[in-house]
């Protein structure tokens, strides 16, 4: 029952809903000519469950994927590694995005070897699936906004799982950095003797169930990379209409008016 119970919230929950969400422009194509393995794709989510994620961590991102294959490859096609209540861990093609708002972010430093590692931490963890008859997991989604204390929101995210990595698609990409020590936000302790003076530095990863899709964004320790600019763009070629400039006028006269 719970099973069959699990199964029904879970495509309640992860039902896109386009028109909940307007889309900035996007340039796929450039998407893909810049995306590289072992890069982390945010993505604002439509779905219910994105909702109640986006307004647990404050942010705009609700869903996190891991580049596995990329142009370079010579294969013609980008691949990526996520994890969803109702697939699991699976593989997806990177135009499952076209129409979503995304931000690429890039972990910096990391050699060619070790970013392979970081995707084949995530090709090895395929078929893992999550349990839909954990109920309580699925139904503190149900409600979009609950009232829970900031303080609180971050820790609600990994309530009543007995393993959180299938709770969260953030968490097992930070596992997969984790596995070649990279940092996405470590707790970094100071050192002291017991008279005060410095010692230096210590880092501490953070579990991988606390880190959230936003997180990738906020870390000092990967960039964000913005395709179009990555590709080459000169805002001289832009078909700008002509009425446009009437419209921005009297946009800007009245702001000053309201202003």
């Amino acid at each position: 029952m719970f099973e069959r119970l699990g199964h029904f919230l879970g495509r309640f929950l992860e039902r896109d809903q386009p028109s909940d969400q307007p889309v900035i422009s996007q340039d796929a194509a450039a998407l893909a000519a810049a995306i590289r393995v072992g890069d982390v794709l945010l993505v604002e989510g439509r779905a219910r469950v994105s909702t109640a994620i986006k307004y647990l961590t404050q942010s705009t991102w609700s869903h996190a994927a891991l580049c596995v294959r990329d142009l370079t490859s010579g294969e013609g096609r980008v691949d990526l590694v996520e994890v969803t209540i109702q697939d699991g861990c699976h593989q997806v093609p990177l135009s499952k995005y076209t129409l979503f708002n995304t931000r690429l972010c890039r972990a910096a430093g990391l050699s060619v070897d070790e970013r392979q590692a970081v995707a084949d931490f995530m090709s090895t963890r395929i078929g893992i699936t999550y349990d839909t008859r954990n109920v309580i997991d699925l139904a503190r989604y149900l409600f979009p906004t609950p009232p829970v204390p900031v303080r609180w929101r971050r820790r609600l995210l990994t309530l009543g799982s007995g393993d959180p990595t299938r709770a969260i698609c953030s968490s097992l990409i930070a596992q997969a950095f984790q596995s070649v020590d990279y940092p996405v936000l470590p707790k970094i302790e100071m050192l002291r003797t017991p008279t005060g003076r410095p010692l230096g530095a210590v880092w501490h990863q953070r579990h991988a169930s606390l880190i959230v899709p936003r997180d990738f964004d906020l870390s000092p320790y990967f960039a964000v990379v913005k395709p179009t600019l990555h590709r080459g763009f000169d805002h001289h070629r832009i078909p700008w209409a002509e009425n446009d400039a009437d419209g921005a006028q009297d946009g800007d006269s009245q702001g000053k008016i309201l202003g």
